[in-house]
């Protein structure tokens, strides 16, 4: 089959094996495949947990076909549509553990649109209702909103009854439209009075969670703009993996601070992160509520120039690559 795969300058399009399923796993027939940060890291020759290095299938989500499965996977059949978080999605098929996969809705939801969606449900359904601990009507603030992942925060926080969500982005045109996926205001973090603002929209008490996908150097602006007794839930790094911090505020105020990532949880763990967020998002997925927009489509063949889009930073929601 072909796939784009980790070499020493980048993707590579190559023949490889078709994957077989263990007995956990489903096959797929993958029709479109969604682009991620992690993709990039990858790509530069960063090990993403045990994921990465030469040779490896790229992709962390795709949709497409249920084209076989192991001996412990119940209630699919062949040819069920369906979307998938895993490895090695650049690829015309592809194995997920059976955890991992969700029905495609019968909302007239393409394959294009399910792709967008695995990681970033799984990933802000996590931080927001489980570690972040969101109650109804307390503030949120989504650092680095404009992303994917960030543009299903704000939905998902607006979904599980957040009073007021922030958004925020460095880019005049993109915060110009986080409106349109639930932000209440949007903020630029690169002016350094955003945590002022933040402050005076939440009658000088700060936001009760913020979820940060940009770390570096907006960690001392968070402190400042958290309540007390406020949470903190880091997610990404796209500002970078090391900045100032602030103990004596951070004690001061009495943060919460939590870090999560995929990388070194175990199956079951993801299992249960999988189950809790059917549980809490999948009407609104099925009603259409929460939706990506799709910046640019691609064919497989073009992964290496899908990816150099995203590395640009210049778009704005989700890249699909389609196989």
């Amino acid at each position: 089959m072909k796939a784009a795969v980790l070499g020493d300058a980048g993707l590579e399009i190559v023949d490889v094996p078709r994957p077989v399923p263990k007995p956990d796993e489903v096959l797929v027939r993958v029709r479109a495949a969604g682009l991620n940060r992690a993709d990039l890291l990858m790509s530069a020759g960063r090990k993403h947990g045990n994921m990465g290095g030469t040779g490896t299938v790229a992709g962390l989500e795709w949709s497409g076909e249920v084209a076989g499965f192991g001996a412990n996977v119940m209630g699919l059949r062949e040819g069920d549509r369906v979307m998938c978080a895993g490895s090695g999605g650049y690829a015309e098929y592809a194995v997920a553990d059976r955890g991992r996969v969700f029905p495609i809705p019968d909302n007239n939801m393409g394959f294009e649109q399910a792709a967008t969606l695995p990681v970033g449900l799984s990933t802000m359904h996590d931080a927001i209702a489980t570690n972040g601990r969101l109650q109804a009507g307390e503030a949120v603030l989504i650092q680095g909103a404009s992303s994917g992942v960030g543009l299903l925060g704000m939905q998902i926080a607006k979904e599980l009854g957040a009073g007021l969500v922030i958004g925020s982005s460095t880019n005049a045109g993109r915060r110009a439209r986080l409106a349109e996926y639930g932000a209440d205001l949007a903020i630029d973090s690169g002016n350094p009075a955003w945590p002022e603002q933040v402050k005076a929209v939440t009658d000088g008490r700060g936001v009760v969670l913020i979820i940060d996908q940009i770390s570096g150097g907006v960690a001392n602006g968070n402190l400042a703009a958290a309540a007390v007794l406020g949470r903190i839930v880091n997610v990404g790094r796209l500002g970078g993996f090391s900045g100032e911090f602030d103990f004596d505020l951070h004690a001061l105020k009495r943060i919460a601070y939590i870090g999560v990532t995929f990388r070194t949880r175990s199956i079951d763990e993801v299992r249960e992160i999988s189950r809790r967020m059917r549980e809490d998002l999948w009407p609104a997925v099925v009603a259409g509520r929460l939706r990506l927009p799709i910046d640019r489509v691609f064919p497989l063949d073009e992964a290496e120039a899908a990816q150099a889009h995203m590395r640009a930073n210049a778009h704005f929601g989700k890249i699909v690559l389609v196989a």
